[in-house]
C-alpha cells in the first residue's frame, strides 16, 4: 500500500500495535477471575469530583467504559451517559449491570478514534484505563478528540497507570514501543508527563489515586494517577501563540 496521508500512516501503526478486539473480549469473558477492575464500584476520584461539587455535568462520555462501573455511577448522579468500548463482551456485561441498577446508559461498541459524535456536545469526558493503552502515535489524535467533543469550559478526567505500578505501567520509551511492537500491557506515566501531554487543557489536579480496601464502597488502587482538566479556550490559544 502506498501511504498518501497522515491518517493512513496512523492506521498502519495502529495495526502494528493495537490490541485486537478479540483480546479484550477474552479478557472480559474471565468474570470468574479476581481482577480488581471487575468490581462494580466507581473510582474514588470520580466520586470526589461530585461530592466536592467540582463538576456538575449533564451530558457525559466515558472512553473505555468496560463493564460499566463508572458509567452506572454517573447515571445515578442524573447524568446522560454515553459509554464507549472496543469489546462487545464488556458491553454485554455492562448492559446487564445497568439493567440491574435500573439506570440508563447508551453504549457504543467502537474504536474511540472512529466515533461519529456531535462536536462539543459533552460537559464531561471520563477515561478510566483507556489512555494507558493508547500508543504514542495516537496521543495527539486522542487530545484532539477530547477538544473536539468537549464543550467550552467542559471537564476531562482520567485514571491511568503510574510508572512501575503494581498492576501495570511500563516505563519503556516511545521508541522502544515500536522496536518491540508492544505497549507491554499498558504504558505508565509520571505526574510531570501527564502535565505535559495535557498542557492544552487547564490543569485542576494531578495526583496519585487513593488506595482503598475491598470493604470500601469506592474503587482505589496504588499505582494509578488521576487527573482533572478543564477545556479553557484561552489556554489553548496561548499555547498556539507560543
Amino acid at each position: 500500500m502506498l501511504i498518501k496521508s497522515n491518517e493512513q500512516l496512523l492506521v498502519v501503526l495502529d495495526n502494528l500495535l493495537r490490541e485486537p478486539q478479540g483480546f479484550w473480549d477474552g479478557f472480559y469473558d474471565q468474570t470468574f477471575k479476581k481482577v480488581p477492575f471487575f468490581v462494580n464500584k466507581p473510582d474514588e476520584n470520580l466520586v470526589s469530583y461530585f461530592e466536592k461539587k467540582v463538576i456538575q455535568p449533564d451530558k457525559v462520555l466515558e472512553l473505555g467504559c468496560g463493564a460499566g462501573r463508572n458509567a452506572i455511577y454517573l447515571a445515578k448522579q442524573g447524568c446522560s451517559v454515553v459509554g464507549v468500548d472496543l469489546s462487545d463482551h464488556a458491553l454485554q456485561w455492562a448492559q446487564k449491570r445497568v439493567d440491574e441498577a435500573d439506570v440508563n446508559v447508551d453504549f457504543i461498541c467502537a474504536n474511540i478514534f472512529e466515533l461519529n459524535l456531535q462536536e462539543e456536545s459533552f460537559d464531561f469526558i471520563y477515561d478510566s484505563g483507556c489512555f494507558h493503552h493508547i500508543a504514542p502515535h495516537r496521543r495527539v489524535t486522542y487530545i484532539e478528540l477530547i477538544h473536539k467533543l468537549l464543550k467550552p469550559n467542559g471537564y476531562f478526567a482520567l485514571c491511568s497507570f503510574e510508572e512501575h505500578g503494581a498492576y501495570g505501567g511500563s516505563a519503556i520509551s516511545d521508541e522502544e514501543v515500536y522496536i518491540t511492537r508492544s505497549l507491554e500491557g499498558g504504558l505508565g506515566y509520571t505526574q510531570n508527563q501527564l502535565k505535559e501531554i495535557f498542557q492544552s487543557l487547564e490543569e485542576i489536579e494531578i495526583r496519585q489515586m487513593i488506595a482503598l480496601s475491598d470493604e470500601d464502597q469506592y474503587f482505589g488502587l496504588d499505582g494509578f494517577l488521576v487527573g482533572l482538566f478543564k477545556k479553557n479556550l484561552k489556554r489553548k490559544e496561548e499555547l498556539m501563540r507560543g
